[in-house]
């Protein structure tokens, strides 16, 4: 390759390591990707009725959420917060981002019970919240996307007794 190739190269890395803001990307994630193998084998652990969800359709119904909202280890909050690690995590409780009172009150843990709900309608589940998403009606489209996150966002199955 010849010399200015390289330094174009060079300069396109930098480029698309920022965020357009100077600032720098956040950093890589600690643990590499699922594969799909992984993938399917933790969908397999999962409880019904989300053992039996569309992990595909799962990653397009959550096509809607992805201009608020990033999934990968270590991501950026954007408008919503960051959702890796979300199951488990008590509501309101991710310290580098700003909740509204009401989610922040909450006073509940993030499960698929509690995200089924709020993912089906977010202003009538919890009044006050500014998420502004109108909510995802069809319940197999919810079922989905919420297998899809476990999938995706770090989740681990409880150990069985």
């Amino acid at each position: 390759m010849n010399r200015s190739v390289l330094i174009a190269l060079a300069g396109f890395s930098v480029v698309s390591c920022s965020q357009g803001d100077g600032a720098p990307a956040p950093s890589a994630p600690t643990r590499p990707a699922p594969t799909a193998a992984e993938k399917a084998a933790l969908l397999a652990t999962l409880p019904a009725p989300y053992d039996q969800a569309d992990l595909d359709n799962g990653r397009r119904v959550f096509a809607r959420c992805r201009s608020c909202h990033t999934l990968t280890e270590g991501g950026p909050n954007m408008t919503g917060p960051n959702l890796y690690g979300v199951f488990g995590r008590t509501a309101g409780g991710k310290p580098d981002y700003n909740y509204s009172a009401a989610v922040r009150q909450a006073g509940f843990a993030w499960d698929a019970e509690h995200l089924d709900h709020w993912l089906e309608n977010p202003r009538t589940f919890l009044k006050g919240t500014k998420m502004s998403f109108a909510g995802i009606p069809d319940a197999e489209d919810r079922r989905d996307v919420i297998a899809f996150l476990k999938v995706e966002t770090g989740y681990t199955p409880a150990a069985q007794p």
